[in-house]
């Protein structure tokens, strides 16, 4: 990745849309209304004189607006090594767009957010939301940018399910689709692990009834939450080659402390997920995730015609959202008699892949890219 200094895009603001606001609030898929709702985004390179040439990048759960260059702050965004001049998502030749998701806690609406009703964080008062709401409320930023079609929306993990979700919504919107390492509809299992990730949190005395901020994070259940979220992220062989069962300080401790690398690597992401990530943000979109199901009919309803393209990537060592799911995505669009790629990548890296293997990647998605502007 580049340093801070050599960043091609430099350093860049982070914006706000604000929409919804008294008499025009969007309509959740729970029935509820949400507004006023803010959402924070970005941009990179120009949009051209026809406004042909945006891309959408839609992050995972606990990403944010910030997908490339360098913030106020000094961080360097999520996929930057995928998104700049000559990468993958090309800023010479694209407008790209990345918002933070409703529910989220980087500058969107969220359950950390004000409620406007109470002058205090709305906490659990927050609206259930779910990935069809978070694409309704981009398309408002869509349009507040004057952009009617998108040349691509793209994503993995939850970005992937948006990137499906746009398709489904507003597929006359949408020319191209890139969907990597991701699925039509949680499994039992991930279902499960999402739970398992929830009541780490709700566990937490801390939590108080998810009326925390004037307390503070519950700090122990969310850095578990996390914990236990990213041991899927990795595979097998990746956390082997990184850990193995190498020692700490060289011997056992006969202590319930943390003895191996592997543990004391958990421990660390655990808390720096703490330092930047809110408790029932992570409540709220996790359980957006197990909601979501374009399964089977649902992704194009038979009485729907559009001509959206698809790129679809899977890694092989994925186990969180393993290759066989994004085959069932394929399958079900060419049932529509849709044009899809698929392609499986070979990584050592698991779920995480998708971040950390730009290579291939770019190559697929920058010939795909320029297929579609032919």
């Amino acid at each position: 990745m580049e340093s801070k200094k050599d960043n091609a895009l430099g350093i860049v603001d982070t914006q706000y849309f604000t929409f919804g606001g008294p008499g025009n609030e969007l309509t959740l898929a729970s029935g509820e209304k949400l507004g006023p709702i803010t959402l924070a985004y970005e941009t990179y390179g120009e949009l051209n004189h026809d406004k042909s040439n945006a891309v959408l990048i839609l992050h995972a759960l606990s990403g944010n607006a910030h997908a490339a260059g360098v913030s106020q702050e000094g961080e360097v965004g999520w996929w930057d090594n995928m998104i700049g001049p000559g990468k993958a998502f090309d800023t010479n030749k694209y407008f790209i767009i990345c918002s933070n998701v409703i529910g989220g806690c980087k500058g969107s609406t969220g359950p950390s957010s004000i409620n406007p009703s109470t002058g205090k964080p709305y906490a659990l008062d927050f609206p259930f939301i779910t990935v069809s709401d978070m694409v309704a409320a981009q398309r408002h930023l869509i349009d507040f940018l004057g952009i009617e079609r998108l040349l691509c929306v793209a994503g993995g993990s939850m970005g992937g399910m948006q990137a499906l979700q746009w398709v489904s919504s507003y597929g006359e919107r949408v020319k191209s689709a890139v969907v990597i390492a991701s699925t039509l509809k949680h499994s039992a299992q991930q279902i499960a692990f999402n739970e398992v990730v929830r009541q780490a949190i709700m566990a937490d005395p801390d939590w108080r009834g998810g009326y925390y901020y004037d307390y503070g994070q519950p700090e122990k259940g969310l850095a578990l939450a996390r914990m236990i979220g990213h041991i899927t992220f990795m595979s097998e062989e990746s956390m082997e080659k990184k850990f193995s069962r190498r020692l700490k300080n060289g011997d056992f401790s006969f202590r319930f402390e943390t003895d191996f690398e592997v543990e004391g690597y958990l421990h660390y992401r655990g808390e720096s997920f703490v330092r930047r990530f809110d408790a029932n943000s992570y409540l709220y979109l996790t359980k957006a995730l197990d909601y979501f199901d374009l399964s089977g009919g649902k992704l194009i309803p038979q009485d729907t015609s559009i001509d959206t393209r698809f790129l679809v990537i899977s890694f092989r060592s994925d186990w969180l959202y393993p290759p066989s799911q994004s085959k069932e995505i394929v399958r079900v669009l060419k049932k529509r008699h849709m044009e899809a790629t698929y392609c499986e990548l070979k990584s050592s890296y698991g779920h995480d892949a998708f971040l950390v293997e730009t290579g291939e990647q770019t190559e697929l998605i920058r010939h795909f890219l320029e297929s579609i502007c032919k």
